[in-house]
């Protein structure tokens, strides 16, 4: 255990066992969160996240802190390469345009190389729970700066990195850590959704949110809570996940099976919903939402895609998502994707930044982060607000 003083202090996969974990609901979440991930080792649950884990307490909040150094075949969640490099790759078959096309493939081949050379993996995430959106609760001012500190003493050679912050749902930890030195780097556009504000919607967004719902008894399916749900469910919906988030999007999205979902499901670290069918009893459908501070956002999501589209799996799992967050009034983080979809039902859009600390490196490793920022802060969020993206 490493402290800067009695509020501040740094807990590693061995020295973890002498934390007092806050009494809180958010203490007691990360303590289920946190040690089972070190009791059962990251890349056994997640394997494509191969990542050092340790724990930093700030007064009485508990975020997790991942340590990297290369490891360029990780999922984004701890690897910026991969985010603005391999992910990115991935995508360029969006663009209409065979020129724009191969124009980025070669920018990001160039990118790329630039970036291994800079060792832009050499980075220390703070309050990473290795879900595709981290959800923040409350941090004292204070003691961000301290920790700030702390973790630039411990690692002189890696760069600090908040990742999933927006104006909306982050604003004062912005300026916060902007004043600190911080550089804004955009990572990706996101959308916002108060379902439970009359306000925040039209009529038209509510009836195609109550259209999307009634798919649901029109094709003989009910929705089914995590008190329903059953160990033998969870290899079916690891393959649900897989078929959406792995196989039609990304490898690089967590790879997410059945012994993370069980551990989640059994931990309630996620709250899983499954949509099954009446007659088979065949479950086609699964998300998983957590939520902090008035805020939910859902990193399990997925359907079968070998049924039909007219069967309207995404529209039901979407309403079901939006009909909970409205239930409970909190404002739904609906990630990126599907842009125009979320608009029509009412969501707003919201850049995301990692917050990135790089002052104390030498040039070297500072050169694709200040890349990243020039251009992403300038044509980059230019492009994602005209496209609607």
């Amino acid at each position: 255990m490493i402290s800067l003083n009695s509020n501040i202090r740094l807990f590693d996969p061995t020295s973890i066992r002498e934390m007092y974990w806050p009494s809180a609901e958010d203490g007691d979440y990360a303590r289920r969160y946190i040690a089972s991930l070190l009791e059962q080792r990251v890349d056994r649950l997640i394997p494509n996240v191969n990542t050092s884990l340790h724990v930093l307490q700030v007064g009485d909040a508990v975020l997790p802190v991942t340590v990297n150094d290369k490891e360029y075949g990780n999922s984004y969640v701890c690897s910026p390469y991969t985010h603005y490099v391999s992910y990115a790759r991935e995508e360029l078959y969006v663009l209409n345009s065979r020129f724009a096309r191969i124009a980025l493939g070669g920018l990001l081949h160039a990118l790329g190389f630039l970036m291994r050379f800079s060792r832009i993996n050499r980075t220390v995430h703070i309050n990473n729970w290795l879900l595709s959106t981290n959800l923040y609760g409350p941090l004292p001012d204070s003691g961000v700066e301290q920790a700030v500190r702390l973790l630039l003493r411990e690692y002189p050679g890696h760069s600090l990195v908040f990742r999933s912050l927006n104006r909306t749902t982050n604003g004062p930890l912005i300026d916060l850590l902007a004043g600190l030195g911080f550089r804004m780097v955009p990572s990706r556009q996101v959308y916002l959704l108060h379902p439970s504000d009359p306000a925040a919607t039209n009529s038209k967004a509510r009836w195609l949110v109550k259209r999307d719902y009634g798919l649901l008894a029109k094709h003989g399916y009910e929705t089914v809570g995590p008190d329903r749900l059953t160990e033998a469910d969870m290899p079916r919906l690891a393959e649900l996940y897989r078929l959406l988030y792995l196989d039609k999007y990304s490898t690089y999205n967590p790879q997410f099976g059945a012994p993370f979902l069980e551990l989640a499901w059994r931990q309630k670290l996620l709250e899983l919903h499954a949509i099954r069918h009446i007659d088979t009893g065949r479950i086609d459908a699964v998300l998983g939402f957590y939520c902090r501070s008035g805020v939910m956002t859902t990193p399990v999501f997925g359907y079968d895609t070998a049924l039909p589209q007219e069967t309207g799996l995404y529209r039901m799992l979407s309403a079901v998502l939006i009909g909970i967050a409205g239930q409970r009034g909190l404002l739904l983080h609906e990630s990126s994707g599907a842009p125009q979809f979320k608009r029509n039902r009412g969501a707003v859009a919201d850049i995301e930044y990692s917050a990135v600390y790089d002052r104390h490196l030498p040039a070297r490793q500072r050169i694709s982060w200040a890349l990243l920022d020039k251009l992403l802060n300038g044509f980059g969020t230019e492009l994602l607000q005209k496209y609607k993206l």
